[in-house]
């Protein structure tokens, strides 16, 4: 579904990822940890075509985002870590502008609208201008927007921040339905309990640099995921 391969992204001088090599497969959800500026940000917006690399390669479902990054594109959807909406639009013009952009029939964006809509209890504010939302409900907007074209592969940058417990409790739901119908997640967090309880796979990133990936299970043995984290950090 994912594979990244020997990725480097340099800042002038500075390496802010170093030659890492993941691979998500359908199925997965995959966590991303590092402390700020460990370089998830950036692989990340790598992945799905937002910033150049230096180095290395990254497929999509066996397409390379260099050579074909809006066949890349139309397969995944990604959440930033503020997601920046256009606040002139309603929400639901919103929804159906990304709708539009990726070929979302009438019939099938009416009805995941309605649903993800009331999931979220979004449904009768989305008539509201995006201006007058808060973080919280542009962030369920950006995560309905995510899901409207029914991706692959799901990128997501601190998803849960600004969420609410029942709110986070409905992602976490959606994300298992996306992998038990052959989608994959990959996303960052630094709520490490849920990435615990979440994931299938972690991947631990310290300057860059990949130190730690594999089942949940076998990167934390006897301990806490935050046990293991600190340690790998000092």
């Amino acid at each position: 579904m994912l594979n990244i391969k020997h990725l480097t992204k340099r800042f002038g001088s500075k390496t802010a990822v170093d030659d890492l090599s993941l691979r998500i497969l359908p199925g997965e959800i995959y966590g991303f940890i590092g402390h700020n500026g460990a370089g998830k940000t950036t692989t990340l917006k790598s992945v799905v075509g937002i910033l150049a690399f230096d180095e290395g390669e990254i497929e999509i479902d066996g397409i390379s985002i260099k050579s074909d990054p809006t066949a890349c594109k139309r397969r995944i959807a990604y959440i930033p870590d503020d997601p920046d909406i256009y606040e002139f639009m309603t929400g639901v013009k919103y929804l159906n502008f990304v709708a539009d952009i990726y070929g979302v029939s009438a019939e099938a964006r009416a009805e995941r609208i309605k649903k993800y809509g009331d999931l979220f209890d979004l449904t009768k504010d989305l008539a509201q201008p995006v201006s007058a939302y808060s973080h919280g409900m542009k962030q369920k907007l950006a995560i309905i927007a995510a899901w409207l074209h029914e991706p692959k592969l799901i990128i997501m940058d601190e998803p849960f921040v600004g969420l609410d417990p029942k709110a986070a409790h409905i992602l976490k739901t959606m994300m298992h339905e996306t992998c038990d119908n052959g989608g994959a997640i990959f996303f960052s967090t630094h709520v490490l309990e849920v990435a615990e309880k979440l994931c299938d796979k972690i991947a631990i990133i310290k300057e860059g640099k990949l130190i730690r990936s594999g089942a949940m299970e076998e990167v934390k043995g006897d301990e806490s995921l935050e046990e293991v984290f600190l340690e790998l950090q000092e």
